[in-house]
């Protein structure tokens, strides 16, 4: 009797401790069907087919939603289709996964060129200067391209209307 305030402690404690699962995967082991399914949807992307890489890329991440680099692909479809904003929201799930994401970086900086969002996208550059180094990545130089060229909506002007009284 005097003993169960003690063991109940000592249950308490014990279930508050992490413990490793058995079935769980290490972040960077992506399945295999997930990865082939990332594959199918660049290559639609490549071919135009929007919509149809916009859905292998969506199976594969139902398939493994670790699958960061499906993130940025999808992110490139959606700034084929001038989804700009989803764009974004697409790198943020890539970034949330791995922050020093380089590919994901530069696709977002590209997607806040074309919002018009320049401070933001130089802040992206000067992330990935500092990921690469003195070495230098292409990423750097596909981002600051896009910098350099400035934002294609921002810059289209709208068709004139005439005036009705």
């Amino acid at each position: 009797m005097r003993l169960t305030p003690f063991v109940l402690c000592l249950g308490l404690a014990a279930s508050a401790l992490p413990v490793a699962v058995v079935g769980q995967r290490p972040d960077d082991q992506i399945a295999p069907q997930s990865l082939a399914l990332m594959k199918q949807g660049e290559t639609l992307l490549a071919q135009g087919k929007y919509v149809e890489a916009d859905d292998a890329l969506e199976t594969a991440l139902a398939v493994d939603p670790k699958n960061r680099a499906a993130f940025t692909v999808m992110a490139r479809v959606a700034i084929k289709e001038k989804l700009f904003g989803q764009a974004i929201r697409l790198t943020n799930k890539a970034l949330a996964l791995e922050p020093t994401d380089r590919d994901a970086l530069a696709v977002q900086g590209e997607a806040m060129v074309e919002l018009g969002a320049l401070p933001r996208a130089r802040d992206n550059l000067a992330k990935l200067q500092k990921l690469c180094g003195t070495a230098g990545c292409p990423q750097v130089a596909v981002l600051s391209t896009a910098i350099a060229k400035g934002p294609a909506l921002a810059a289209a002007k709208a068709p004139e209307v005439p005036k009705k009284n």
